[in-house]
């Protein structure tokens, strides 16, 4: 069956998405095609926003508005400044300001090191961490990449790239999630939940 080249492009555009295939971007085209006029227009008009509405904040490279740069994260004169979180993405900041309890400032790289996908530390926001440590006030860089091994690999390499400097580097730590029982733990997260333990 030939679809109209309109229904055929937006099914092609959605599957250039993360984590759609072919069958969730038909459902979305199809699902579009019900839905009434105002609702479909409302989510073009959105996307456009999102475009020109937003940038990445000139000093830590989250998503801001366009009016507000920078951020109000790297405005906010009551968070720790000497105190770096750098991560690899936006939302990861989501998740560590839901917790409440860092009150320091952020970086975001935009990726990990990956050279099977082709991402190499220059793809990334490392020389603009790097300049910014070296511009000062800055007493500890906490690296919150991701436990894969492109975020393993990250955080070796920024690490690599910041010896020398009078500053202190540490990594999140892992291990057992609170309410975990010990038999469900995989081996590596019950080894490095036993390197990282602490004193009671």
């Amino acid at each position: 069956m030939t679809l109209p080249k309109s229904v055929s492009r937006l099914i092609d555009e959605f599957q250039r998405l993360p984590g759609i295939g072919p069958k969730t971007a038909s459902r979305l085209a199809y699902h579009l095609l019900r839905v009434p006029e105002d609702q479909a227009r409302s989510l073009g008009e959105a996307l456009i926003d999102l475009r020109e509405q937003t940038r990445f904040c000139s000093t830590c490279f989250n998503i801001t508005d366009a009016s507000t740069d920078p951020c109000p994260v790297c405005r906010d004169g009551e968070r720790d400044g000497s105190l770096l979180c750098v991560v690899e993405a936006p939302l990861d900041i989501q998740a560590i300001e839901r917790a409440q309890g860092f009150h320091g400032r952020y970086h975001v790289l935009h990726g990990a090191i990956s050279p099977v996908e082709g991402i190499g530390p220059e793809n990334l926001k490392i020389a603009e961490l790097i300049a910014r440590v070296r511009e000062g006030g800055v007493r500890e860089v906490i690296l919150a990449t991701n436990p894969s091994m492109e975020g393993e690999a990250t955080a070796m390499y920024i690490h690599r790239a910041l010896e020398g400097l009078p500053i202190r580097v540490t990594r999140l730590a892992r291990g057992l999630p609170v309410g975990g029982d010990l038999e469900y733990a995989d081996e590596t997260t019950l080894a490095k939940a036993l390197e990282g333990r602490s004193e009671m």
